[in-house]
């Protein structure tokens, strides 16, 4: 993991330096506020530590030029301007936590990572989702529509929700228990054999299309390109 300690004070540098290097960090540091924001593109690290007062450049006018860039690494202020008033203006000039000096470093340790740790579930989240395709077939994610070479595939619910099922893995065979749970979920009163008709129906429909339905003895039902 990667800091930059964008801190002025030599004692303290030395202190956080050795301190998160010992704890496999590793650590960068800027003195000056003027030339922070280079350090700080230059380096893209995981989590800036940022005091206030520095020379050159006030932190909190190194914070909001960077978050105007577009810089989005967390930022944890820490800084001997402790009042509510100073916490208050740190974070909404665009801080994701402040920390008073003086602190704990193990608090500090474990602030660093719950910052990152959000940072990679954030990430995670926004991470485009695949969009379920196979032979000119595509699922609109939101309404559950199937469309044809962009056109809507006018298909009954259950044969759609099959097709929604097949097409999340084009190529291989899903088991005919499997297609029956998705497929006849609202119906507790269906047959496990029900499954073969609106396969039988739905292999009918996907005539006009490039993919056609297989079925494997044993294993379940496929997409397959219709060659």
């Amino acid at each position: 993991m990667k800091l930059l300690v964008i801190e002025d004070n030599a004692a303290m540098q030395t202190t956080l330096q050795r301190s998160f290097e010992r704890r496999g960090f590793r650590v960068g540091i800027c003195d000056d506020g003027a030339k922070a924001l280079n350090r700080w593109r230059a380096a893209l690290p995981d989590v800036v530590l940022l005091d206030l007062s520095m020379p050159g450049q006030d932190g909190l006018d190194v914070l909001a030029q960077a978050r105007a860039e577009g810089l989005t690494t967390p930022v944890i202020i820490i800084t001997a301007r402790g009042t509510l008033g100073d916490k208050i203006l740190g974070l909404n000039t665009g801080a994701d936590d402040y920390l008073p000096k003086p602190f704990d470093l193990d608090e500090l340790e474990a602030r660093i990572r719950a910052l990152v740790r959000r940072q990679g579930q954030a990430s995670e989240a926004a991470r485009p989702v695949a969009v379920p395709s196979f032979c000119g077939l595509r699922v609109d994610l939101d309404s559950g529509a199937v469309y044809h070479q962009g056109q809507p595939l006018d298909l009954p619910p259950r044969e759609a929700a099959l097709l929604r099922a097949l097409l999340v893995r084009p190529g291989q065979a899903v088991a005919k228990e499997r297609l029956f749970e998705i497929v006849f979920a609202d119906a507790a009163d269906a047959s496990p054999d029900a499954i073969e008709v609106v396969a039988y129906r739905l292999r009918k429909r996907l005539a006009v299309t490039e993919a056609k339905l297989v079925t494997l003895r044993g294993l379940g039902y496929l997409l397959q390109p219709d060659d």
